[in-house]
């Protein structure tokens, strides 16, 4: 039994130390909205917050987390009440919606540094990638979120 934090509550896990966090998260815990993406830590659809900081789910071993405080897109809000989720809904950004979860965790990290960021941090911060190309909803989406 391997214990981890997610989002708050500790669980004892039951499961090979290495496998990878994600599929813990999915399979294992029933936070589907993290999302599996490339499997190979670029695409970014798996963020979530280690500590306050995004990490690719994906690449993550069980073994690596315990102690850590695992935060997902369901320990925001579950009811889609946080200022990220209501901006990225006003703003209309998810098209397809694969990779919303990984960029609003990375915009989360992002906002807790920087109050105010500007286009430049916002691009340099997210670094995930949208097949759908909604960057330009992605920044206003931040922008909104950044004045509440």
């Amino acid at each position: 039994m391997i214990p981890i934090t997610v989002n708050g509550r500790t669980y004892q896990i039951e499961a090979d130390p290495t496998t990878p966090l994600l599929w813990v998260l999915r399979d294992i815990l029933g936070l589907t909205g993290t999302k599996y993406g490339c499997g190979i830590e670029l695409c970014g659809a798996c963020t979530v917050l280690i500590n306050g900081e995004p990490e690719k789910s994906c690449h993550l071993e069980l073994k690596e987390v315990q102690g850590r405080s695992i935060t997902t897109i369901e320990g925001l809000s579950l009811d889609g009440s946080h200022p990220l989720q209501q901006a990225w809904i006003e703003e209309q950004v998810p098209q397809c919606g694969f990779c919303q979860s990984g960029m609003i965790m990375r915009a989360a990290a992002l906002l807790r540094e920087k109050a105010n960021p500007s286009d430049v941090e916002i691009d340099g911060a997210i670094g995930n990638v949208c097949a759908c190309g909604t960057y330009q909803r992605i920044r206003a989406a931040i922008h909104r979120a950044a004045r509440r």
